[in-house]
């Protein structure tokens, strides 16, 4: 297949890509929950002659070609707890659960993909395994679970390849860089436990409040004073609850957040920090702290060979002005866990459609990308395929 029959056969199927994007943007389910939607993409793969199986509940694999060489496509299925406020005609009829994220577009552009992939099969030198993964948006992640049950065995791919659409670029831009692009997660979660007393009486309890914001000042100190500067890395207390009344001291303060590295060696060397000196500081106030911490995704590392030969196809396919340098993103991917065990290449599409500062960010209600900006992502899948079987 050559360049312009591909780009023939994307736009030929725009409508297809556009209708699967609004039917499962109108029927979001949440990570581990997604069993209509799983259920309609191995109908979809039935009806359109894809081999396929189930993995990890509600994840799906499936098969294109045949040869040695085989390569991979990932693409994300769940959606988040937010109520929708687009007021598109197609918005969600899921009360509360909404396609923020844009994973409603990556199935549709996979699925896309896959119908010119094999309508074209007979053009492919080797195989293109399909990844339709749930649970991205939630700890551990349906990556590592797809792993565990064998999505990268039998056969095992060679180079993997992902995309996600980012409201902070013009429509149809791709963004990729080689290294760290995302950073590696973890949850942390703090109960504080001091000793309840009258406010007009503070001598007679031990304030949990004082030592929740003593531990948050500290923990901003950890970031710029345990650490080389050159490090990357945010802690962040995201939410804090405690209190019921403006005269009395509460008996417990719990508290969330996330810590964020590019290097994994330096985000369990801050953990330490904080386990071994939060009861310390905590214990000043003689209150208690208890910590709990789950360790999340792994930072996401492109290849360097695999991004430059993608870097090229994206030159080819939307312009050297609209291939951009990626910023690392603090944000984190479990993609990273397939970038672990094999040469990885994640790229951005540029899905907005206005001044970049009026676009509503992922994981937003009222995000609405441009469905336009499908093209080059489908463009990209196939072209990367079609490139690295019958070329590289």
């Amino acid at each position: 297949m050559n360049f312009e029959y591909i780009l023939s056969q994307v736009k030929e199927n725009y409508d297809y890509a556009l209708k699967i994007r609004r039917q499962i943007h109108q029927f979001p389910e949440l990570s581990y929950q997604e069993f209509k939607t799983s259920e309609f993409i191995r109908q979809e793969l039935t009806r359109l002659g894809i081999e396929h199986k189930a993995l990890a509940n509600t994840g799906t694999v499936a098969l294109i070609g045949n040869g040695k060489k085989c390569l991979a496509l990932r693409a994300d299925i769940d959606a988040l707890p937010i109520f929708e406020e687009t007021g598109l005609d197609f918005s969600s009829k899921n009360n509360g659960v909404m396609h923020a994220c844009g994973h409603d577009m990556h199935t549709a552009m996979l699925l896309t993909s896959a119908k010119i992939l094999k309508e074209n099969e007979t053009e492919l030198n080797g195989i293109v395994k399909l990844i339709f993964q749930p649970a991205e948006e939630k700890f551990p992640g349906g990556a590592i679970e797809m792993i565990n049950e064998g999505v990268l065995e039998n056969p095992k791919p060679e180079v993997i390849f992902g995309q996600h659409i980012f409201p902070g670029a013009y429509s149809g831009t791709i963004s990729l860089a080689s290294g760290p692009v995302f950073a590696s997660t973890s949850e942390l979660y703090w109960t504080i436990k001091g000793k309840s007393s009258h406010a007009a009486q503070p001598h007679l309890g031990n304030d949990a409040i004082l030592t929740a914001a003593q531990l948050i000042n500290y923990y901003q100190n950890i970031i710029t004073k345990f650490k080389n500067p050159l490090e990357s890395a945010v802690l962040s207390v995201t939410s804090i609850h405690g209190g019921t009344a403006t005269n009395i001291f509460p008996e417990e303060i719990k508290m969330m957040g996330t810590l964020r590295t590019y290097n994994k060696e330096l985000g369990q060397n801050i953990q330490n920090v904080i386990l071994q000196n939060s009861k310390k500081i905590a214990e000043l106030y003689n209150c208690e702290c208890e910590i709990e911490i789950i360790q999340g995704y792994p930072p996401l590392i492109n290849n360097e060979e695999l991004t430059n030969f993608v870097k090229d196809i994206a030159i080819n396919t939307v312009g050297e002005e609209n291939t951009l340098q990626m910023e690392p993103k603090m944000w984190a991917e479990d993609f990273a866990y397939y970038a672990e065990r094999i040469p990885a290449c994640f790229w951005l599409l540029g899905v907005n459609t206005s001044q970049i500062d009026e676009m509503p960010p992922l994981h937003n209600s009222k995000l609405n990308p441009s469905e336009n900006a499908m093209i080059n992502g489908i463009n990209m899948l196939i072209q990367a395929t079609n490139n690295y079987l019958n070329n590289k």
